[in-house]
C-alpha cells in the first residue's frame, strides 16, 4: 500500500502540534521529554520541527502525559480551533 503525500493542510496542522508542544516543554531537555513520553528523542524532535506532521495517536497521548498537556488542547492546536468541545 503506497502512502498518499499529506496535503497542506495536514503539513500546516503538523506544523501547529509541533511549536505547541515546544512551546509546552519549555526549558524542559528534549531528552527528557522523549524518554517520559517513551519515545526517541529524534522522533520528538520530527514532531516538535514539523518534519512529522502525523505523529501516532498513542504518541501524541504520551506526549499529552509527559508534558501534563490536556490532550484536547494539542487536539484543539493540531485543527486549528479554538477549543476542541463536543457537540449534541
Amino acid at each position: 500500500m503506497v502512502r498518499q503525500p499529506l496535503t497542506p493542510e495536514q503539513l500546516a496542522a503538523g506544523r501547529r502540534l509541533g511549536a505547541r508542544l515546544r512551546t509546552v516543554r519549555g526549558a524542559r531537555r528534549l531528552d527528557d521529554v522523549a524518554q517520559a513520553a517513551g519515545i526517541s528523542p529524534e522522533t520528538l524532535r520530527k514532531i516538535e520541527t514539523g518534519r512529522m506532521a502525523t505523529p501516532a495517536f498513542g504518541t501524541v497521548v504520551a506526549l499529552a502525559a509527559a508534558l501534563d498537556e490536556p490532550l484536547d488542547a494539542l487536539a484543539a492546536e493540531y485543527a486549528g480551533t479554538q477549543a476542541f468541545g463536543r457537540t449534541g
